[in-house]
């Protein structure tokens, strides 16, 4: 295997464990706002995979979604599951981009939509779906995705590199 692919491997691996980690030991970091939640920082290890590729965001989608299932309700381990699509969507429009924030303001009102359409099935009331739920989402989104970005910038700094740059080199 090419230095590189252990590389994001490894990175993959470590953000998974990431996305499984906070909501089962980081729950004091969740807000309650009626039935809706948010566990601080747990989209941080989505928006950095983004930067890998597409499929590792995906993974680090499914890890978030387990980690929920273990320490939620149904509903909001359903929210999680959004994650898999939102993260694999961001990683696509990075890689054609790479394009951080637009990658970040594309996918912020797919990602209410899409935990807006999970509580569906559950028979909450409009005002919670849109209002509070889809709106409180793409907050907490761009909350995540500042945190992941001062993550991302710390590291270049620890690294004297581009983190970016290092993430997206092409397998020889």
């Amino acid at each position: 295997m090419h230095s590189t692919k252990i590389k994001k491997l490894v990175l993959a691996a470590l953000l998974v464990a990431l996305s499984l980690i906070i909501p089962i030991s980081f729950g004091f970091l969740k807000i309650i706002v009626g039935p809706f939640t948010a566990t601080l920082a747990s989209h941080v290890p989505l928006f950095i995979a983004m930067l890998i590729s597409p499929k590792v965001a995906a993974i680090v989608g499914l890890g978030s979604t387990i980690g929920f299932f273990i320490t939620s309700a149904p509903v909001v381990a359903l929210r999680a599951a959004t994650h898999i699509i939102v993260g694999y969507i961001g990683g696509k429009i990075f890689r054609k981009n790479e394009n951080y924030k637009g990658a970040i303001a594309a996918t912020a009102p797919i990602h209410g939509i899409l935990e807006g359409l999970a509580i569906i099935p559950f028979g909450i009331d409009s005002y919670t779906i849109v209002l509070v739920t889809v709106v409180g989402t793409m907050v907490h989104h761009c909350i995540d995705a500042f945190l992941a970005y001062l993550v991302a910038r710390s590291l270049n700094k620890a690294q004297g590199k581009d983190t970016i740059s290092i993430l997206n080199e092409k397998a020889a």
